[in-house]
């Protein structure tokens, strides 16, 4: 349904169908209703910023006696009405308006068509109608959960379809995972990882069920060491069986998905008013399109198309160069987003909802503003300086003779999928308040009962098989920790080694955390358990961070893999 359809008039800017309901209080859409309403004409709200004030009318109404009757609609463009005398004039509503666009949308900004589509809780009915959603085919983990670390998959297809897409190469293209991102963002939200998924890695695409358009499912066969690009579009391959790749290869569920064409970068760029890149040199690539000169620009709309687009003249001129120059376009568009110039302007935040609903398909479990409006506020909770692009570790595909396509590099792509399941930060980042990181300090501080006195029983929580035996006998033979025991494998995996102990027990945790170099945080205070002698004794689970008997723990937060690049969404980076 178009615009008129739904009320809304094309010569009429939406910012100025916002009303004040009298009776909420709050500021509404008001659209040109489709059934009769009463001939009783309503009171209309000034443009924002004007200062002009609605009067009161004296008339009482017959079919309310008692009510103020408001009066005629003052006409687009016509002066304001001036106050009823001895009374001044309320003060401008601009204030209130910006205050509640930064309450209802600041939390949306924390990534491209998220912010965007967050944005459009503002009027909710009205942009519910532009969200396209299909079945995630059961391939997600059934939608994020605001208690837990989240992660979307971001898609971003080269299907032409739109006002001008059909020249940019191959106009009938189904539509290719082109761009992937599995964005990763923590469980206290202090920190993501936006994770980049080359086009041409060589993947195993595993069976995909599809959902039908008659409802009905139809599995499509799995097909080995093909293009990662392939699992979108392919033999009808949906935005699902892209999501089922990536669990595949990095061992990650996604939560959601969400998919963009090229119109997408048209018109998000163009809502916001142009996103600022950097060049370190001069580009001309007639492939692309894109002809800027070296320094500073703002782009939108075609241009700025064509700067996601381009690849032969950065870098090595490949996919890889292309993949940094996007993380670039995406880490200013973020900041774009984030500022004051957007947050406080309802025009702009309002075409920024049109464009980001109208851009996106989404997964089932996605399909309405409001869904999106509180993924929108749960990512809006971090700050872009620890947000890290990286991209999946990789190397040439040794099996060709022309290079032109890439495979996992199995030496450091694990640890990065490692990092991201067990929700480890790319960036070092203050995850807790100053209390609380005294009190996980505090831990550590007291004194130490002797090795000789520390009664513990050692779990296997995910390190490698025989680890709690291994650890047992160095505790045994070179600690002098004799109260140990070896209590077999713990009823769950966990990513980092704790020590769960009670009260009275501290200064024999102390001394086993100074054993084994635990960090405060490894420290759980808690409840003892009974040993076989019925003596309190402590729980010592070794998680996936165990590296072998006598080895010190140190935490990983902010370590990166070496030889993995990464950068930050705060940082202005030039393409070089």
């Amino acid at each position: 349904m178009d615009a008129q359809g739904r009320g809304q008039r094309d010569d009429i800017d939406p910012a100025d169908q916002w009303v004040l309901n009298p009776n909420t209080g709050e500021y509404e859409l008001r659209l040109t209703p489709s059934a009769p309403q009463s001939t009783v004409p309503r009171p209309r709200r000034p443009a924002p910023g004007t200062g002009a004030r609605v009067p009161r009318s004296r008339t009482a109404s017959p079919e309310a006696p008692g009510r103020a009757v408001p009066p005629q609609r003052r006409r687009r463009g016509a002066p304001p009405e001036e106050p009823l005398p001895g009374r001044r004039g309320r003060r401008p509503a601009k204030q209130k308006k910006a205050k509640k666009v930064l309450l209802w949308t600041g939390g949306t900004m924390a990534f491209v068509v998220l912010a965007a589509a967050g944005a459009g809780y503002l009027y909710i009915e009205h942009l519910n109608d532009n969200i396209t959603s299909v079945s995630d085919d059961g391939a997600s983990t059934g939608g994020f959960s605001k208690d837990k670390a989240i992660n979307i998959l971001l898609i971003g297809t080269d299907k032409r379809t739109g006002a001008g897409n059909e020249s940019y190469g191959d106009s009938g293209s189904v539509g290719h995972a082109d761009t992937t991102i599995l964005l990763h963002v923590s469980k206290d939200r202090t920190n993501a990882t936006a994770l980049s998924i080359p086009r041409d890695l060589i993947v195993d695409v595993p069976d995909c069920p599809t959902t039908q358009e008659d409802g009905s499912t139809k599995t499509i066969p799995a097909t080995d060491g093909v293009r990662f690009n392939t699992s979108l579009g392919q033999d009808g391959r949906t935005p699902s069986c892209t999501s089922r790749t990536v669990t595949e290869l990095t061992g990650i569920t996604p939560d959601n998905f969400m998919v963009a064409d090229f119109n997408a970068v048209k018109t998000l760029t163009s809502a916001v008013g142009g996103v600022e890149v950097c060049l370190a040199k001069d580009i001309d690539d007639p492939d692309s399109k894109l002809q800027l000169s070296q320094g500073t620009h703002t782009i939108e709309g075609e241009e700025a198309l064509a700067f996601v687009r381009t690849r032969h003249s950065v870098g090595f001129g490949g996919d890889l160069s292309r993949i940094g120059l996007q993380q670039q376009f995406l880490s200013s568009l973020m900041r774009k987003l984030k500022s004051n110039d957007t947050l406080t302007n309802p025009s702009k935040m309002i075409k920024l909802a049109e464009a980001g609903t109208k851009a996106l398909t989404v997964d089932s479990q996605l399909n309405s503003i409001g869904k999106l409006k509180d993924l929108g506020l749960e990512l809006g909770k971090l700050n872009t300086k620890n947000l890290t692009f990286t991209t999946v570790p990789v190397i040439d595909n040794p099996a060709e003779k022309v290079k032109a396509t890439v495979v996992v590099n199995d030496t450091t792509a694990p640890e990065v999928f490692d990092m991201i399941k067990n929700d480890v930060s790319f960036t070092e980042v203050k995850a807790q308040k100053k209390k609380e990181a005294a009190a996980v300090a505090a831990r550590l501080k007291g004194t130490k009962a002797d090795a000789s006195e520390v009664r513990v029983r050692i779990l296997n929580g995910g390190a490698a098989a025989g680890s709690a035996q291994a650890q047992l006998a160095y505790l045994q033979n070179e600690a002098g920790v004799l109260k140990s025991e070896n209590a077999g494998n713990a009823d769950a995996e966990l990513a980092k080694t704790t020590l769960e102990y009670s009260p009275d027990q501290a200064d024999q945790a102390r001394r086993l955390a100074d054993i084994m170099g635990l960090s405060g945080s490894a420290l759980k205070p808690g409840e003892s358990v009974e040993n076989a002698q019925g003596l309190p004794t402590m729980t010592l689970t070794l998680g996936k961070d165990f590296e072998g008997a006598g080895v010190k723990l140190n935490s990983s937060s902010g370590s990166t893999p070496e030889g993995v690049q990464k950068s930050t969404a705060d940082k202005v980076e030039c393409a070089k």
